[in-house]
């Protein structure tokens, strides 16, 4: 096992070497295989260098918690498996990189970046990881995340763990990766593998997608399975695909989704897409009713609204037809409310979660509380557990507090909220920044973020995709596509269109901090 040490001093600057997969794409490292360029073999001993090269030496971003030591035998078998012309499909061969919270039963850890579930593994792959080996995905290794996915302390560093450390932004090293799945973000931008899977309940993968200068995805709560993902809701969790395209997530996408019985999910169609990419439209702007909520979703920075303004010139350009302003009914009436049922389903859905992993000392939310107290040393330094007492104090699911919090979120964000605007306006999904730049890294009081786009969709479950928009003093900004559920098919459309007509993402330069002169 290979992981990372904590630590709160800044980083130098640092002159990435180059390196020959930089920016490289699923169709990009197919044809390398195809052609006899690349094994996936070679691919995975290329990955493992940059890692140890840039995450582990030189600025050390720390965004890999732990690689798999059996990446290279799973690889030879793949390039078998090729050989033989048994190709599964356009994952094959493909490193990838998954969060430290989704199961693997293999000689891997799975944490939640907490040492209170260092010295366990679970039994069986999560759902998802299993779709991900059947697709001849190699698993490269487990990403840092911020603590049992940023549901610790309402003072965390987004990015740190006791078990992985900081976190950093490539961008700018003095800066957050943003989080919960902030080495996934980190990890992808700086070059680390091709693709990675985080988890999100509220912006865990659209936040540090827009910081990192990603696409992210958070799918409908439902399209994905949450079968052996450490919780935190079961109303709001899912997990989705962090790439540099919109159409390598589509793919990862299609991957990851499917039907599972441990996980059965009420809502959900009895006929979905299993390929994302036939959705990519480069056109596919023309004549989309596109609304944009300014109301909340705006004036994070004056930066970032002219980018956001200069951006709506450009979908005006390619035929999108803008609703402006299509402001959202009912944005921050939830925030309380959001708060108490993730409190509530965080403490029955852990509970649940630890009784699958029978061998673990850690049995109960209660049991990780206690461990916490007693290596306050370790885990403790830079922040306390208060979000995870207040759960420990909440009562079961059957409690009527708790119907009545859910029950109004649903109602607020879905019906009164998103359904009611886009049905009042015809319009095909909403468009606004995802959140402003990135805030430095301070261990000492925590994240000092402002407002993001996040919280609608991630309360009412619905979709929600961050593109790269562009970047205010080097560091990445993104733009936000959502609408109803299921509406995957539409949001892929519109933001492949965009993602083409403007195509701003560059690889980061690993700088000390921020260019003010830009």
């Amino acid at each position: 096992m290979a992981s990372a040490a904590a630590s709160g001093e800044s980083a130098p600057g640092f002159a990435p070497p180059d390196f020959e997969l930089n920016e490289a794409t699923i169709d990009s490292l197919q044809e390398g295989m195809r052609s006899g360029k690349y094994t996936s073999r070679r691919l995975v001993e290329l990955y493992l260098a940059r890692i140890e090269e840039t995450d582990r030496q030189g600025p050390a971003i720390r965004a890999v918690i732990e690689t798999n030591p059996d990446a290279l035998a799973i690889a030879e078998r793949l390039d078998a498996d090729r050989q033989a012309g048994r190709v599964r499909g356009p994952l094959h061969g493909i490193p990838i990189l998954i969060k430290d919270n989704i199961d693997t039963a293999d000689r891997m850890l799975t944490t939640a970046g907490s040492l209170a579930l260092a010295d366990d593994r679970p039994a069986a792959d999560a759902f998802i990881v299993a779709r991900l080996r059947r697709a001849g995905a190699v698993i490269l290794g487990k990403t840092n995340l911020s603590e049992w996915a940023n549901f610790r302390s309402t003072h965390s560093s987004s990015g740190w763990s006791g078990r992985g450390g900081q976190t950093r932004n490539p961008y700018a090293l003095d800066r957050s990766p943003s989080g919960s799945s902030s080495g996934s973000g980190a990890g992808i931008a700086a070059n680390l593998a091709c693709l990675a899977v985080g988890t999100e309940t509220d912006g865990s993968v659209t936040s540090p997608s827009a910081a990192n200068s990603l696409v992210g995805i958070k799918p409908t709560v439902g399209l994905v399975s949450r079968a052996g993902i450490v919780p935190i809701s079961h109303s709001q969790d899912t997990a989705g695909p962090m790439a540099r395209t919109v159409r390598d997530a589509a793919i990862l996408l299609g991957a990851l989704a499917g039907p599972d019985p441990r996980d059965p999910h009420p809502g959900r169609p009895s006929r979905l897409p299993t390929d994302y990419t036939r959705f990519l439209d480069p056109a596919g702007l023309k004549g989309a009713r596109i609304g944009i909520p300014r109301e909340k979703f705006f004036g994070y920075s004056r930066a970032t609204d002219k980018l956001a303004h200069d951006t709506l010139e450009v979908l005006k350009s390619h035929g999108a037809i803008l609703i402006d302003p299509a402001n959202l009914p009912n944005a921050g009436k939830y925030d309380d409310s959001e708060l108490d049922v993730l409190l509530y389903e965080f403490k029955a859905d852990l509970n649940r979660y630890l009784a699958g992993r029978p061998h673990s000392p850690v049995k109960s939310l209660k049991d990780a509380i206690v461990f916490n107290d007693r290596n306050a040393d370790r885990e403790m330094e830079y922040f306390a557990q208060e979000l995870m007492q207040m759960a420990e104090r909440k009562g079961p699911l059957t409690t009527k507090a708790y119907r009545q919090a859910l029950e109004k979120n649903h109602l607020l964000s879905r019906k009164e909220g998103i359904d009611a605007i886009m049905d009042k306006h015809r319009l095909d999904a909403l468009v606004c920044p995802t959140q402003g730049p990135v805030w430095l890294i301070d261990l000492v009081n925590g994240d000092s973020g402002g407002q993001s786009a996040t919280q609608p969709a991630a309360v009412a479950g619905y979709p929600h995709i961050t593109v790269p928009m562009g970047f205010v003093h080097g560091l990445p900004v993104g733009l936000s596509f959502f609408g109803r559920a299921w509406s995957e098919p539409v949001l892929l459309k519109l933001a492949y269109a965009f993602e083409q007509a403007t195509r701003v993402r560059k690889p980061p330069t690993f700088a000390p901090t921020a260019d003010l002169s830009r």
